[in-house]
Parts: C-alpha cells; structure tokens; sequence
C-alpha cells in the first residue's frame, strides 16, 4: 500500500538563508557520514532546466548504508540490501527527490519539497487531489525536540541543546516553548510517498523508511541551525565552489579506499601463491 506523509519543518530563518544552510548541511554531513565501507558517491552535479520545476541543479548519487539495516530486514536481505540510489532536482524553493534500491527494484520513494515563508500553517502546498489528501497523513517536526527514537541514533544525534543556544552571529535562540512564531521564520513541507510492493514485509518496509526520513529531516534541520555560525554570510557561488572541492575529496577518498583493499587483495593472493600447494 502507498504511503504518503507531509514532514513540516518550521525553521528560525528566512527563504533565502535556508538555501545558503540547507547547501551547507548537505556538503559537511557527506563528509562527515561517508567512510571506507559506506556513505555517498557523488555520480552527477550539473545544471538541469525542464517544464515542471525550472532551472536548478541535478544531483545523481549512490548511498551505502550497511551498518543502517534493520536487524529485521537483515533475515531475509543481504548487509548491502541498503545501498540506495538518489536522483535529487533542486530548484529551490522547489526540490523533487527519487530514491530507488536495487535489491529491493519494485521500491520507490519520492520526496516533493516545497519551501514557503510561513510558520507551517499552509494546508494544501503539494495542490493535492481530494484521493491524495485523505489518505496523506500530516507530522509537523520541532528541530528543537529532544525526543530520540531507534532511527535517531541510526542517524546520528546533534547533541546541541536549543533551549540554550544562541548564535553568536545573528542573536538567534534559544528556542522555547512557542518559538515557531520568531521572526524571520520559514518552512520546509515534505510530501514522501513511499511503495514498497512486496507480500509479507512491504507494509514493514514503508514504515522503516519513513520512519528513517523523519529521523533524517530532524537531525539535517538541526545541523542547519547548529551550524549558523559557520554558514551565516555564505554565497550559494561560494558553496557551489565548496561542493566542488567537497565532490574531488569524496572521489579521490574512495577511490583511494579501493585501491588500498586491491593492495590488500593481492598481497593475500601473493602470499597464498607462496605457500607450499598440495600436488594433486
């Protein structure tokens, strides 16, 4: 059965410094997360212009998300079930996001944004029919929770505590209780409709990924803020340029990590081929 589910993330900033944070969170969390046996490969970064959304920017990527799988999920598909392959158009304030997995190839999830000034008030920013609206179901997240569940650590948790924080550049914060109502403020709505067609565990599988996206639309929207002080002042050139420099560092450390496990490879075949064979 298709699930559809609108995340609203209400955010203590204007349209145009969400870009400049949202560009940022997404460079430095691909650093952070991407290691020598999973994380993100850039295939794609390129201008795109089309009909329905404009002009924006293309992204193909391929994520390995092994050590992310389930214990469930893990009876019944390989540790590698979980390497998911991302076709993202950003053409902010409008984004389109497609993710498929080729273990599981009937499994769809797509992710529509659209990013508005408002506090997360707006009923209707996807122009659902009447179909789509009854069975959408409707979560707004505060980034200021400290609620944590099993996909939150899965994830990774920003440890900072925003009923405390300040930004020391702009004077934002703390947030407290009823702080969606700061000025500026904007939201980012996501509408994820997830299928997963299978008998038996399709249902299981729908829920775990939503469940995932939730956990990652907190914890990046977090980061967004968090790291205010690091990305206040930024230009979308100058981040353009960092992802640049972000995508050659992400390639050069896995191919890096390729060569080193061949190396590995061939000195264990070396050293095999040395030692003495049984003559059949």
């Amino acid at each position: 059965m298709v699930q559809i589910k609108e995340f609203r993330i209400v955010m203590p900033m204007s349209l145009e410094e969400y870009q400049i944070a949202q560009m940022y969170m997404v460079l430095k969390m691909q650093q952070q997360t991407t290691t020598s046996d999973e994380g993100v490969e850039v295939l794609e970064n390129r201008s795109f212009q089309d009909d329905a959304l404009g002009k924006g920017q293309y992204t193909s990527k391929v994520y390995r998300l092994q050590s992310k799988v389930p214990a469930w999920l893990t009876t019944f598909a390989p540790a590698d079930a979980l390497t998911m392959q991302e076709e993202a158009w950003n053409a902010y304030p409008r984004c389109k996001t497609v993710i498929k997995c080729p273990y599981f190839n009937k499994f769809c999830l797509t992710i529509d944004t659209v990013h508005k000034a408002d506090n997360g008030q707006s009923e209707n920013v996807h122009g659902l029919n009447k179909e789509q609206l009854a069975a959408r179901q409707v979560e707004v997240i505060d980034i200021a929770s400290a609620a944590r569940d099993y996909w939150s650590y899965v994830v990774g948790g920003n440890s900072v505590d925003f009923s405390k924080f300040r930004s020391a550049k702009t004077g934002r914060g703390p947030l407290l209780e009823g702080w969606q109502s700061c000025d500026p403020v904007m939201t980012a709505y996501k509408l994820v409709t997830v299928d997963a067609p299978y008998w038996g565990f399709g249902n299981r599988l729908e829920q775990a990924f939503l469940a995932g996206e939730r956990a990652l639309f907190l914890e990046s929207h977090r980061n967004c803020f968090g790291w205010i002080d690091e990305w206040f002042g930024m230009t979308v050139q100058q981040l353009r340029e960092l992802e640049e420099q972000t995508n050659s560092s992400l390639d050069v450390k896995t191919s890096t990590e390729d060569l080193d496990r061949r190396w590995a490879c061939d000195r264990e075949e070396e050293v095999y081929m040395k030692k003495p064979q049984l003559k059949l």
